[in-house]
């Protein structure tokens, strides 16, 4: 499970250290894609693998279905840590998630996501104002 938020910063080659506690339970190689809410999301290979057979469920004759599929796979990557614990992005991933130098890396139970600083912040702003709100809306599911 993963937990927790992390600054960070992006250097010049789009290289982003991956916290310690999340790169030991990321393993050797994990995917990172374009997630939801305008972040990136790092899924382990056990996790991405559900993601694929959730894809492959989907019909390809439905408009919907296909668009989800190809956003969700043209901007997928397989990565892993270098020696010193970064992950390289490419670039078409830093431009979706809008980050220019600081991110946050956060853990968000069965996958990471990395968010620019600016997104986050505003992101999570908004949450908290709606928390109670959202856990009501949520109650049936939250048992």
């Amino acid at each position: 499970m993963f937990i927790g938020e992390y600054q960070h910063s992006l250097d010049a080659k789009n290289r982003l250290i991956i916290p310690s506690r999340l790169r030991e339970e990321l393993g050797d190689t994990f995917v990172v894609t374009k997630g939801l809410d305008g972040c990136l999301t790092i899924y382990t290979g056990h996790e991405w693998d559900k993601v694929q057979k959730q894809l492959d469920g989907l019909p390809t004759t439905n408009r919907a279905a296909r668009q989800y599929i190809r956003f969700m796979t043209s901007g997928a990557a397989e990565c892993s840590c270098d020696s010193q614990g970064r992950i390289q992005l490419p670039q078409n991933l830093v431009t979706y998630a809008g980050i220019n130098h600081s991110c946050v890396i956060i853990g968000a139970n069965d996958y990471v996501e990395i968010w620019s600083e600016e997104r986050w912040q505003k992101y999570n702003a908004d949450t908290a104002e709606n928390f109670d709100d959202l856990a009501e809306s949520l109650t049936e599911y939250l048992k």
